[in-house]
């Protein structure tokens, strides 16, 4: 089961930062600060989904706008929302990241983005994820490649 999520999941979006963005915590690169990715939770153009199974939540993936002043490692500009994504280890490889991703795109599109976009580690697995369902590469940043999906 996919519902939107709320204030109340924050927590939980938080820690699950740690595995989406492991590559950059453990190569020590997280000059910019992880938790902007949730902090604040609910300004204008924030939206997340969650997933769960049996009561209890397994993923998480959201999108957020940045400005130019402060942006995302998947910056590309300020009306392209950078989303994240993040399942918990013992779930993936079950559908959960499609399901997610499949609908945190529509809900983008729904809400009149062209685009989103997002940072991922070079030689990640999830690159080919991210390829086969239609990101492509737009940049490098930071060490890690910028990719945007055209919506």
């Amino acid at each position: 089961m996919i519902r939107k999520g709320s204030p109340a999941d924050v927590p939980f979006m938080r820690s699950m930062l740690a595995h989406a963005y492991a590559w950059r915590v453990n190569a020590l690169e997280a000059e910019i600060p992880l938790t902007r990715y949730v902090d604040n939770w609910g300004r204008p153009g924030d939206l997340a989904l969650i997933a769960h199974e049996t009561g209890n939540r397994v993923g998480a993936a959201w999108f957020r706008l940045f400005p130019a002043s402060e942006p995302g490692y998947g910056f590309v500009d300020e009306q392209t929302p950078e989303l994240s994504i993040s399942v918990v280890p013992s779930r993936r490889r079950h559908g959960v990241g499609q399901e997610l991703l499949d609908a945190l795109l529509q809900k983008a599109k729904t809400a009149g983005h062209g685009a989103v976009s997002l940072s991922v580690e070079k030689d990640s697995p999830a690159v080919a994820f991210y390829e086969r369902n239609g990101f492509e590469p737009a940049g490098e940043s930071d060490g890690g490649l910028v990719m945007k999906r055209m919506l």
